[in-house]
């Protein structure tokens, strides 16, 4: 990561701390006033790498960072529907976990498993249609895979 990039996701992110942001629109021009000019598309793709997503708060939709929605079911329910909207096929590979997505989608899936911290997973690669998840040590892959199948049969 460049550090010009590293210093305007680091401002975009205490933009965010600070107020409420509504749109990709109001985070360029807050850019502009602090003499960083961007475009909506780089603004767009920092959000997602900050893994900011829109919520309702205090009564406004506004962008939050992950550490800020401060709720654990919210994670696990995005995971959730995530899965169920993108995932096709989960399969074991080792001691790894092998999904595949419709093309384009995989890092979808990936960004939702990392944002969700889940204590058996070590970390994720995403490809364009497939994801590897690497399991922890003592976690047994046939078991994951099934609780990873569960959620893509569950209703959105």
């Amino acid at each position: 990561m460049t550090d010009a990039r590293m210093r305007r996701q680091r401002i975009i992110a205490d933009l965010l701390r600070q107020e409420p942001i509504t749109s990709q629109e109001e985070v360029t021009a807050r850019l502009a006033a602090a003499g960083l000019e961007v475009t909506q598309a780089t603004v767009s793709r920092d959000l997602d790498q900050l893994g900011a997503v829109k919520v309702k708060k205090g009564g406004s939709i506004r962008y939050v960072l992950p550490a800020e929605i401060g709720d654990s079911d919210w994670a696990a329910a995005r995971l959730s529907r995530i899965f169920s909207e993108w995932v096709l096929t989960v399969e074991t590979a080792g001691h790894m976990l092998v999904l595949k997505t419709p093309p384009g989608s995989a890092h979808i899936v990936g960004v939702a498993l990392d944002q969700a911290r889940l204590p058996e997973v070590a970390g994720t690669i995403s490809g364009d249609d497939t994801l590897f998840v690497a399991l922890k040590d003592e976690i047994v892959p046939g078991a994951m895979a099934n609780q990873f199948r569960k959620l893509i049969q569950e209703p959105s």
